[in-house]
């Protein structure tokens, strides 16, 4: 029995990765990658690049993209909970414009895999997470772009409370539509 477990979903390359995870009165102990296992299972990627971000309920990042130098990613939540989303922009993708979304916790350990070709964004739902990913390719800052997060063409279901404020950088709240992509 392999360490982790594969789930693919309704969109090719997107992946939801469970972890085994060992635990006992002291706690708990897990891998978080082995690039055998995930090789076997289809990613071949050579990650560059791990990141951290902490943030409130409510905050809303994304949805971000890199446009000449795309990243593939592996994200999971260390602390708290977040609605993680991929939106499909690969040109002459047959799920172009479609969306997945999991929800990761450090309760649920699950960890999402979203390949080169998509935006990506989460929102905060518990009182603060922190949130860490690798990437196959470094941050150009010059090459970043963005797609608004309620774009309703896209359409994307975030569990969004009553009690909750989205929190939007300036650049988020600017972030164009999928039909003025060019």
């Amino acid at each position: 029995m392999g360490k982790f477990a594969f789930q693919k979903t309704s969109i090719d390359g997107v992946m939801v990765i469970e972890p085994t995870v060992f635990g006992d009165a002291r706690g708990y102990f897990m891998e978080t990658y082995s690039a055998a296992e995930f090789s076997a299972n289809g990613i071949t990627t050579t990650f560059v690049q791990d990141n951290q971000s902490k943030s409130r309920k409510g905050v809303l990042r994304g949805l971000h993209f890199q446009k000449k130098y795309s990243q593939g990613k592996l994200v999971r939540v260390i602390s708290g909970e977040v609605f993680d989303v991929a939106v499909d922009l690969r040109p002459g993708s047959s799920t172009y414009g479609k969306w997945e979304g999991v929800l990761l916790s450090a309760e649920n350990k699950k960890q999402f895999y979203i390949p080169r070709g998509f935006a990506h964004g989460f929102l905060v739902l518990s009182e603060e997470a922190e949130f860490v990913y690798k990437c196959d390719d470094f941050y150009h800052p010059e090459d970043e772009g963005g797609l608004l997060w309620n774009d309703p063409d896209v359409g994307i279901e975030w569990p969004i409370s009553a009690d909750m404020n989205i929190l939007l950088s300036d650049k988020d709240q600017k972030n164009p539509l999928l039909r003025d992509f060019v």
